[in-house]
């Protein structure tokens, strides 16, 4: 059975023609492969198929679908108010209205994703059965933020154990890696740049960890069978998706780099080398028969075997398309199948009347979220909330923005100082808590003055730590969050790193550029003697990154973890954390709901004078350098430098609320990008 695009109706697809699709027949693949390939997915299907249950009759649950009135519409069925319907990228869509669901919901930032993970819901599925799903199609539908050949964080919470576990699917060096991979294309012989650039060769390319994170997630958490999970990515890739408008501008914004790829010159191009346009049917059948490998195979399908073979040749590629010189990177088959996705322990600390969850190392994204709040916490920020608060989130005063950028500021430097991969550089102390315990965070909120910015903070005195500053900016990230109808939460950010990653593509996928995140340079110069910094490459090591899946929960009386209250996050490369902050503030501090405080006004900085401002936002007034905007000038009285470029977060919010008595779900969506909330919604 599977699902028809347009109607949403469960249709008999025979055992054959299910096959086809999995095996991709008609794409163009070696013959013998893929007979072989046909033989094995038809007895698949066939043994599947005997034991399917029968899809619940579509009378059983309204959910997935889009309308307040009229005819609901399916999204992916072309039909009109389709939110898939692809437009051109917009900086910021006014108008998104907060989603209500009674009982299970999903927020990711592709229409078709959503659905994804939507019918799964529907169907029972877990939380995790979803993300296995949303992500399946996020790596067709978005190969500019995410995919197979990336990696991802996830924080899972088990309503019934009330157990909150993180998920660690960030890339790794290779084992033949040296602490100059990035900086030379050889130790000894030959000291020049990697070509024709650290990010565009296969040294900046890590052994990806998104499909074994989800493996071992599913493996703790899932329900339904694992092969059904990517059947609609597995269809989408078959009959093809029109292209939105995020991923025709990241074609276009990217052609030069693109077409020094074989694949993906033959993919993202038309046969006059023109990039294919907004609106554009595409076709993926390399795509579909990998993720027809994984879902009959399992995981280690994509780490051993044709699909990690595939990898491997495509990082040691030494000539582009058009014959030019590429540094290949190290990565073996031995790479690709010792990859460990780790099950880690989350960062929490407490904040007012919650508890707010993050990722651990060697994301730095928990540690600076959970720091800023916990600095925060010193102010009445209830006093300083936004200004004629509408859908849009309102106006945030000038007190509320210099406030939470100066906590983020001595947050940010922190995790310049300290935070690495911590199996290989350990964190002050040995233990998370040197750097969020209240006494701490009481001492660096002091600095704060509330008449004048710091400009650059400096990072606390916790001993002699290797230096590690990484301020890379990403825009190959997305984030979703998911809850399911037993109540547990997935809240997940997943990334190829820039836009496209390493432009270089495989079977059907994009390989990330993850490794650029490490330090090029191995030292610190800018301290006398010179040390080693934290966050330099080393084999077998996770470069360290600021993204932050977040969950919050209330606290009991009795001071304990109570019931789960939000889950949200953002892609954003070192921005993910002001997005973060901003949002559980807006709705923690200042009583905005999940689409408020999602599409609240982007604020915050990083370790540097400039505070960001969101141009993109209606709010917000650029005109004139900004001097028509009173939020922009009371900054600057206060010495900010203000900076008003357009933000590209993409964050995803669920709530917990109550309607009439009942607990229900609230959900918000990024006016920022395509995505939108799904889930057995309902008007209250």
């Amino acid at each position: 059975m599977k699902k028809n695009i347009r109607t949403g109706a469960w249709l008999a697809l025979s055992p054959i023609a299910l096959a086809l699709t999995v095996a991709g027949c008609g794409g163009g693949g070696n013959g013998a492969q893929d007979n072989a390939a046909l033989v094995a997915a038809i007895a698949a299907i066939n043994a599947a198929n005997a034991n399917r249950p029968a899809p619940p009759p579509p009378e059983a649950d309204k959910g997935c679908l889009i309308g307040d009135g009229g005819t609901p519409v399916v999204v992916g069925s072309g039909d009109p108010g389709d939110p898939a319907a692809p437009e051109p990228a917009s900086g910021y869509v006014v108008g998104h209205k907060l989603v209500y669901a009674k009982n299970y919901m999903v927020v990711a930032n592709h229409p078709l994703a959503t659905r994804a993970g939507c019918d799964v819901l529907k169907a029972g599925g877990s939380a995790v059965d979803a993300a296995v799903a949303v992500q399946a199609v996020l790596g067709l539908v978005e190969p500019q933020s995410s995919g197979l050949g990336g990696g991802a964080f996830m924080l899972h919470y088990d309503a019934a154990t009330r157990k909150l576990q993180a998920y660690d699917g960030r890339e790794m060096a290779p084992a033949a890696a040296t602490e100059n991979y990035l900086r030379w294309i050889d130790d000894v012989a030959d000291q020049n740049p990697p070509k024709p650039s650290a990010r565009a060769s296969g040294r900046s390319i890590g052994t990806p960890g998104a499909v074994r994170m989800l493996d071992i997630a599913y493996r703790d958490h899932g329900k339904l069978p694992w092969k059904d999970l990517f059947s609609y990515g597995i269809t989408l890739a078959a009959d093809g998706f029109p292209i939105g408008g995020r991923m025709a501008a990241a074609i276009s914004g990217s052609a030069a780099s693109l077409k020094r790829d074989a694949e993906a010159t033959a993919y993202f191009f038309n046969d006059d080398g023109t990039p294919k346009a907004l609106g554009t049917r595409l076709k993926n059948p390399a795509y579909a028969r990998t993720l027809g490998t994984i879902a009959t195979q399992g995981a280690d399908a994509f780490y051993t075997g044709a699909i990690a073979q595939g990898i491997v040749d495509k990082i040691g590629i030494t000539a582009a398309a058009d014959g030019s010189a590429i540094t290949p990177g190290k990565t073996t088959m031995a790479d690709m199948a010792g990859y460990v996705a780790k099950r880690r322990d989350p960062v929490c600390g407490a904040y007012r009347d919650y508890y707010v969850c993050s990722m651990s190392p060697p994301s730095s994204g928990g540690i600076a979220v959970v720091q800023s709040l916990g600095i925060l916490e010193t102010f009445n920020l209830g006093l300083y909330k936004p200004t004629a608060i509408d859908l849009e989130g309102g106006k945030p005063t000038v007190m509320g923005v210099h406030l939470v950028s100066e906590a983020e500021r001595l947050a940010y430097a922190d995790r310049d100082k300290y935070v690495a991969d911590t199996d290989f550089v350990p964190l002050p102390g040995g233990s998370v808590n040197t750097l969020i315990n209240k006494p701490y965070l009481q001492k660096r909120a002091s600095l704060i003055s509330l008449s004048a910015s710091m400009g650059t903070a400096l990072p606390g005195d916790l001993g002699s730590v290797p230096l590690g500053i990484d301020k890379t900016e990403e825009h190959g990230t997305t984030h979703f969050t998911v809850v399911d109808k037993q109540g547990n939460v997935v809240t997940m950010t997943t990334t190829v790193e820039s836009t496209l990653g390493s432009f270089h593509m495989t079977q059907g996928f994009m390989l990330n550029n993850q490794l650029t995140d490490f330090a090029s340079n191995p030292d610190d110069t800018s301290v006398t003697p010179s040390v080693k910094v934290a966050n330099r490459v080393a084999p077998g090591k996770r470069p360290r990154s600021t993204m932050a899946p977040t969950m919050v929960f209330r606290k009991n009386s009795d001071g304990s973890m109570g019931e789960f209250v939000m889950g949200t996050g953002s892609p954003g490369g070192g921005t993910i954390i002001q997005y973060v902050v901003k949002t559980l503030v807006g709705a923690l501090d200042w009583g905005l709901d999940a689409q408020q405080a999602t599409s609240l006004v982007d604020f915050g900085a990083s370790n540097s004078k400039t505070t960001n401002v969101g141009g993109e936002h209606p709010a917000i007034d650029t005109s004139d350098s900004g001097n028509n905007d009173p939020l922009i000038t009371g900054l600057r009285a206060l010495g900010h430098t203000v900076g008003f470029g357009a933000q590209s977060s993409g964050i995803s919010t669920i709530m917990r609320t109550t309607v009439g008595g009942k607990p229900v779900l609230t959900g918000g969506a990024d006016p920022r990008r395509e995505g939108i909330v799904l889930g057995d919604t309902f008007t209250p």
